[in-house]
């Protein structure tokens, strides 16, 4: 079996450094290092589920991690992730898939009496993959070919979560105190109030995520880096909300787990950060934006949020019915709360007729609807763009344009041929005015010039 185990280990590791030779492109290199960060994660998750099931079990042997040898990891994890990734000028996705297929269904029966192999392991292997060596291709694939903005960033996504939610605490769990008891043992109402906390530590990182691809047409791993600037969204107020979210979710769970080591993982992970990332990471980022990245560090800082948004470009724009009810009541609510780097203007002075509010940064991003409401939030404080922030959830978002359309103010045409949305039924309403010049956001026009509500 010790033999066994090394060649497992030593093949496919001598194959991923040959085929790096053909892959001269550091940030193809990193898109492979990643497909091996995904196959393994995922090949650990296969593993307890093969557990459960009966699909295949290892020998007890020393040098395993949750009963799965790590030689045999590691190797499964290169053969599966960056293997394929490096060689897929030479490998199609559809030919590199039956090759794994092929190899396994080789290799797995001759390393017995190391992999037993139960009835139905061919179910395991088709599982393993369709859930792990597929994903961890696509997310190679696409990262070192620079395609697909959108679903890498979601496989990246899927891929740290799986690596925060998931495979820190059971590592951690394992040489270390706590289980995931604390979590399965809780009632249906304290799981509830878990997921609404982690929800709201989580909203920032996944609009500091949703920032970068929108608006710096880059991901959040560090050889795929937005190709702009971003000190929107999140990055407003502080300039690292994905290490934060990270951090706050891995203490989160230490609480619940009731696990010192999950604490210790924690402060390991920020003291890395701030003492190795962030040092490279200021470099890279000086060397790539220069003075505007000065700037913007002079005023925002790691770790410690601002209250008010930094500034930096044109002001972003909302247009607004003020013929509408709700419109009105919502420009006096931004107005009051006088929001940075925000011009508010009525839907009339659009150069085309706007079925819902619309919003308009300063790089030509735009968002309509609640999107667009949400946005303004970010313009006010941390409070307020924290709820901008959740409301642009996936789902969260659809969810709050149906009931707005439904019960709040349907969309209807406002602009230079819209004639605004119908005033509600009672006959004595009277229209909220739009705010003064005294609250009225910078760069709004006066108040005089707007036409009357209603």
């Amino acid at each position: 079996m010790t033999a066994a185990r090394y060649v497992s280990l030593a093949v496919p590791l001598l194959a991923v450094l040959a085929a790096a030779r053909l892959e001269r492109r550091q940030h193809a290199r990193a898109a492979a290092l990643l497909a091996f960060v995904a196959a393994g994660i995922g090949i650990a998750a296969l593993n307890e589920v093969a557990r459960r099931t009966g699909w295949y079990a290892f020998a007890p042997v020393r040098g395993s991690y949750r009963g799965m040898p790590v030689d045999l990891w590691l190797g499964w994890a290169a053969l599966w992730g960056p293997l394929p990734v490096l060689l897929r000028r030479f490998l199609p996705l559809p030919l590199a898939v039956g090759l794994l297929l092929w190899v396994d269904a080789v290799a797995m029966p001759a390393l017995h009496p190391l992999v037993r192999l139960g009835p139905h392991w061919l179910v395991g292997e088709a599982v393993g993959l369709l859930a792990v060596a597929l994903p961890a291709q696509l997310l190679g694939r696409y990262c070192a070919d620079r395609r697909h903005l959108v679903a890498r960033a979601l496989l990246q996504v899927g891929v740290f979560a799986a690596l925060v939610l998931w495979f820190v605490p059971t590592l951690a769990f394992e040489v270390g105190d706590g289980s995931w008891a604390g979590l399965t043992g809780l009632s249906a109402s304290g799981l509830l109030v878990v997921a609404q906390v982690a929800l709201l530590v989580a909203a920032p990182a996944l609009a500091a995520v949703r920032e970068f691809v929108v608006r710096g047409g880059g991901t959040p791993y560090p050889w795929d880096p937005p190709r702009r600037l971003v000190t929107t969204g999140p990055y407003a107020y502080v300039a690292n909300p994905m290490q934060i979210g990270a951090a706050a979710l891995v203490l989160l769970t230490a609480v619940v787990a009731r696990s010192g080591s999950l604490v210790l993982a924690a402060g390991t992970a920020v003291a890395f950060a701030v003492a190795v990332a962030g040092p490279h990471e200021v470099h890279d980022l000086h060397l790539r934006y220069a003075e505007g990245w000065r700037a913007y560090r002079r005023q925002v800082r790691n770790w410690w949020p601002r209250w008010r948004p930094y500034r930096s470009g044109p002001p972003a724009v909302l247009w607004l019915d003020a013929d509408c009810g709700p419109c009105g009541a919502t420009w006096r609510f931004l107005a009051r709360r006088q929001p940075v780097g925000l011009t508010i203007r009525p839907a009339v002075t659009h150069e085309r007729v706007l079925w819902r509010a619309e919003y308009a940064g300063g790089d030509g991003h735009e968002e309509r609807g609640v999107a667009a409401f949400a946005r303004a939030l970010e313009h006010l404080s941390l409070g307020w763009a924290l709820v901008g922030w959740i409301l642009r959830l996936p789902g969260v978002a659809w969810l709050a344009q149906l009931v707005t359309d439904a019960m709040i103010a349907p969309p209807h045409p406002a602009g230079p041929r819209g004639e605004g949305c119908p005033t509600p039924n009672s006959a004595s309403w009277t229209a909220p005015s739009p705010p003064s010049a005294s609250t009225a956001s910078p760069g709004s026009p006066p108040a005089p010039s707007l036409p009357p509500p209603g």
